[in-house]
């Protein structure tokens, strides 16, 4: 990819630095995937590459499920970090407001609304570094109060310190998400405030203490599709490759550095969730942020190609609103219902499968 522009803004800027675009930090040699053998799947012919795909879902999954996830800010804004394409940094001017930890029954009942609305699935993310000790202490509260309703649980709080994946582990949780974000050779423009390594650490500890990994990243950053390639590599070559794999859009947001970059065509999206799919056959491949965006005909395709999860409903009330429904219709039209409530384990990945 050849040299972008830096992207205006008053805080961070992002530079993409000639011919690291092409610079490829390669996988263990007995890894399942080399990125070479990702980029040839990428570079098939569509239709050839979305028939590989669906056969590959087929093989592991009910065509025709969809998984139904909801995500709630727990802990909104205030965050450290420098991630180039998040709002809720503080260094960055995007209009979002440092909100303290929200209440455990708001927690609760947010959670009851969306088990009413049809997610099996309930994950509490906090803008943090990583969590303070006395912090923990009230997300363990919620994970046994969200898992008492019969919810599967997950957790987004950043990194984790010595003891906390084990505390999380004896509250209950299912699956915690700590998403790599890109390949690894591009990371360094998109966040400085910690490293690669960091976030592998993170992930080794959860798996260590048998709580579900739920690992994906973000396209749309300025990345090549050999730098997909080698994103997608990074996920499958994990042992195992996680249970579940959010797939984001950039969503752009004035103030980031990120904000007006060029947008990914969004038929690359979907051949990154085909790719996705075929690599990692076993995982629950999610259709996350960017979804408003894409319209009717590309989520059916990200259907087709093998996503199998969405979030679900992003304002949580206490009748339907318009988000639900127009989610619901969607899958109506495409002949396609959720997930039953009864947790499904016949196609979660475990050591002896990968």
């Amino acid at each position: 990819m050849s040299s972008q522009p830096s992207v205006s803004t008053t805080s961070q800027p992002i530079t993409f630095q000639t011919g690291v675009a092409q610079k490829i930090v390669a996988p263990a040699a007995d890894a399942a995937w080399r990125v070479e053998e990702v980029l040839e799947i990428f570079n098939l012919p569509f239709n050839d590459l979305m028939f590989r795909a669906q056969q590959v879902h087929r093989e592991n999954f009910d065509p025709t499920e969809v998984e139904l996830a909801t995500l709630l800010s727990i802990k909104t804004g205030g965050c450290p970090e420098d991630c180039g394409y998040c709002p809720q940094a503080a260094r960055y001017d995007t209009g979002v407001v440092a909100q303290k930890i929200l209440p455990l029954d708001t927690v609760l009942d947010a959670a009851r609304q969306a088990k009413a609305h049809g997610a099996t699935r309930f994950c509490m993310g906090a803008a943090w570094r990583e969590p303070k000790d006395r912090d923990l202490e009230h997300v363990e509260a919620m994970v046994r109060g969200v898992k008492a309703l019969g919810l599967e649980t997950c957790a987004t709080l950043g990194m984790l310190g010595e003891g906390q994946a084990e505390r999380l582990k004896q509250a209950g949780l299912d699956y915690y998400n700590h998403n790599l974000d890109t390949a690894p050779e591009l990371y360094g423009d998109i966040i400085t405030t910690r490293d690669y390594q960091n976030r592998l650490d993170t992930i080794d500890s959860v798996r260590g203490v048998g709580i579900k990994v739920c690992c994906g990243g973000i396209v749309g950053m300025g990345e090549s599709r050999l730098q997909r390639a080698g994103l997608v590599a990074q996920l499958a070559n994990m042992t195992p490759y996680p249970e579940s794999v959010p797939v984001n859009n950039l969503v752009q947001v004035e103030g980031t550095p990120l904000y007006g970059i060029e947008a990914l065509d969004l038929l690359e999206f979907v051949r990154t969730i085909a790719v996705a799919r075929i690599t990692m056959p076993k995982a629950r491949v999610r259709l996350s942020a960017g979804r408003r965006q894409m319209g009717e005909a590309i989520q059916s395709l990200c259907f087709l190609a093998g996503a199998n999860s969405i979030f679900y409903g992003d304002k949580l009330l206490t009748t339907g609103n318009p988000e639900v429904e127009e989610d619901r219709a969607l899958l109506a039209k495409l002949g396609m219902h959720t997930r039953s409530t009864a947790i499904d384990a016949r196609c979660e990945v475990t050591q002896s499968e990968v």
